[in-house]
């Protein structure tokens, strides 16, 4: 996305490209951006392969995504045009490389979104936040921004059809977008976490609290089931099908 340019300049393309592609899916952002500051990192609820648009409409930023992702149709050739930082999973140097290198983004100013749920649900509910992405926000003295998103009918119900969980491909999440006139992605930011020398675990159960409240939904645990290294996710499921996540889960 235009190497050239000055991060001003890409920063407004990111934006503008974003909002174009919400408005051809026939989505418009509502966001209240109240507690926003330069050099946040970005802790969001995940339900749609469309929320990094949403957010970057709204809040321009990297996003960190596990590695596998980068190799998905479509999705990884987006995802790689739009700052993403791939991260290897069960590789700790590398996890330190990428810790670092957020934490270097958010001391230049930048904004990085994590979704630390580590998979999408249907936008009905919040599983369980895992705390070690955070880290490299508060190792770096940047503030954590809790960011809630939903998704709405135009007569104000809840709306299910930007889901991409479970089993819903990447075509059928896209058509039921496509089938709705209009939808409303509503996008709220909460008020700052991590730094009053919160511990990432406590900084996770905050912001998991402030997304719920702002969201209007319930805290809902992971299933017993699930892996506790990437939520959602067999260690051989490298597709675009079935539970998804642009952003790896951690351990803690």
């Amino acid at each position: 996305m235009c190497p050239l340019c000055s991060e001003a300049i890409r920063l407004r393309l990111k934006a503008t490209w974003a909002v174009a592609l919400l408005d051809a899916l026939g989505v418009e952002v509502e966001a209240d951006l109240t507690h926003v500051v330069p050099g946040a990192l970005l802790v969001a609820n995940h339900i749609s392969w469309i929320d990094i648009y949403v957010i970057n409409a709204a809040l321009p930023a990297a996003f960190v995504s596990k590695a596998e992702v980068r190799q998905w149709p479509v999705i990884g050739w987006l995802a790689a045009r739009h700052d993403t930082i791939f991260l290897r999973r069960g590789s700790r140097g590398h996890a330190r490389v990428i810790n670092a290198e957020v934490g270097d983004a958010l001391a230049r100013g930048k904004h990085v979104a994590i979704f630390p749920e580590g998979t999408t649900t249907d936008g009905r509910g919040l599983l369980h936040f895992h705390a070690a992405l955070i880290q490299p926000a508060l190792a770096a003295g940047r503030p954590v921004l809790p960011v809630a998103i939903s998704y709405w009918e135009l007569d104000g119900r809840r709306s299910l059809a930007p889901r991409y969980d479970g089993d819903i491909t990447l075509a059928q999440c896209t058509r039921a977008i496509l089938g709705r006139r209009r939808l409303i992605a509503r996008l709220v930011t909460t008020p700052l976490r991590g730094m009053n020398g919160e511990d990432r675990k406590q900084v996770a159960a905050e912001a998991r609290e402030a997304i719920a409240l702002a969201a209007g939904l319930p805290l809902v645990s992971n299933p017993l089931e699930t892996p506790g290294d990437l939520p959602g996710v067999s260690p051989s499921d490298d597709r675009p099908t079935g539970s998804r996540n642009p952003v790896p889960a951690d351990s803690a």
